[in-house]
């Protein structure tokens, strides 16, 4: 009997959806090795390797087969995906065109030796658009963005998508969301066209700008809007979700309570960006790498405080996201700050932190990226996070974010229908 490797139910999937992969064929308890092989845009190959014993019928599923050792030890479902890395050190694994998918190749070699005999492959194609989901280019005023309509007349709840302060428009994370039936608007406001790397100040109309063009959109459910950001987008978006009327939810991914790095202008004030000391900051191992988990001050100290974004103020539904291993800021400290805030108003407030987990906290399956380069400071910057830890945050965290939207943005009959 041939070897067979199956990926199910679909060898076509988003890049978030869980497979099954499954090899028939093999004799009973014979020892293989199953590689997992991606080439980026770049041309930069990520795989991994994992070392399986075949059941007594001469199958391996990994939603129940046990991984001997590897990339990765145990019952994991996912993990040939999770756990893929380059051979180049410190290169994160990202998409910047969303129209094309990744191809992951599933190879499968006698024994526990990649050089030896291939035994079977299959290819799983992995896509970060929907089928039917449009992508449109945004410059409009100020504004320099993606749209990305789910297939459709709606209405749907509209989300503005923001990452960090590398910069760039970034439309992954964005299109899968639109993919999963949010109407979502992937907002730049760095480092990109002519938006300098390092303004003098960011200016929150700036942001309101994105806020009115999305409840335009014939497809938004009225004036339904979230925001989710990333790192420094995530205290953008409690600013947006604070001095911005019309926003009802607000996720918070890997950051803070205040302001920080950029004078903000609201409203005719400015809040100053939280002190930091690059004294402070530590350089580990070769190439140098930069953990920057120290720069910024406490902000339990009161000399901090008029760098606070006054969230108590905020009508938005909250939902706060952090790494316990976050090398590039105290992520878990910060939102522990901002969240007892809340509480001591009497907020309900929802927070997760998460063991093992890095700075980015991304779309799941995503590999973990414990360091690269940072577009803005060109220097090479420590994320932290482990492996296995990293890839459960990301599972969990991505689930959560998308309920915490469908409650908050969608009435109950529409909740009611989608599940």
């Amino acid at each position: 009997m041939a070897v067979s490797v199956k990926v199910l139910p679909s060898p076509k999937c988003l890049f978030d959806d869980p497979i099954q992969i499954k090899v028939e064929g093999l004799s009973p308890l014979q020892e293989v090795t199953l590689r997992a092989s991606l080439t980026d845009e770049n041309g930069e190959l990520f795989q991994s390797f994992a070392y399986y014993r075949a059941e007594s019928n001469g199958e391996l599923d990994l939603t129940c087969s046990s991984a001997l050792a590897g990339s990765y030890s145990g019952v994991e479902p996912m993990g040939l995906l999770w756990s893929l890395k380059s051979e180049t050190p410190f290169k994160r694994l990202a998409k910047k065109n969303v129209l094309t998918p990744f191809y992951v190749h599933v190879e499968v070699f006698e024994g526990h030796d990649i050089t030896s005999q291939l035994l079977g492959k299959c290819i799983n194609e992995r896509t970060f658009l929907g089928e039917g989901v449009k992508r449109i280019p945004v410059r409009e005023g100020r504004l320099k963005a993606t749209l990305f309509l789910p297939p459709g007349s709606g209405p749907f709840p509209g989300l503005i998508d923001l990452y960090g302060s590398g910069g760039g428009l970034v439309e992954y994370r964005a299109s899968l969301l639109a993919s999963r039936g949010f109407v979502t608007l992937a907002l730049a406001y760095l480092a990109f066209e002519d938006i300098p790397a390092i303004p003098d100040i960011l200016e929150l109309d700036y942001f309101g700008e994105a806020v009115e063009f999305l409840r335009k959109q014939q497809q938004v459910k009225g004036t339904r809007i979230g925001v989710l950001g990333l790192s420094k987008g995530a205290d953008i978006a409690l600013s947006m979700a604070t001095f911005l009327p019309g926003i009802q939810a607000a996720v918070s991914i890997s950051g803070c309570g205040v302001n920080s790095f950029i004078p903000l202008r609201v409203n005719g004030f400015t809040i100053p960006p939280h002190p930091y000391d690059l004294g402070r900051m530590k350089t580990v191992g070769e190439p140098g790498m930069i953990d920057y988990s120290e720069v910024q001050d406490d902000p339990r100290d009161p000399a901090t405080w008029a760098c606070r974004i006054p969230v108590e103020k905020s009508p938005a539904k909250l939902l706060f996201l952090s790494a316990q291993d976050d090398r590039n800021s105290k992520s878990e400290l910060y939102c522990r700050e901002v969240v007892h805030r809340l509480q001591q108003c009497g907020r309900d407030v929802e927070f997760y932190c998460y063991p093992g987990a890095g700075h980015l906290l991304e779309p799941p399956y995503l590999p973990l990226c414990q360091a690269s380069i940072h577009k803005l400071l060109g220097a090479y910057m420590l994320w932290g996070g482990q492996w296995r830890e990293h890839a459960r945050a990301q599972e969990d965290a991505w689930h959560r974010l998308q309920v915490f939207f469908q409650q908050h943005l969608l009435d109950s009959d529409a909740i009611k229908s989608n599940l």
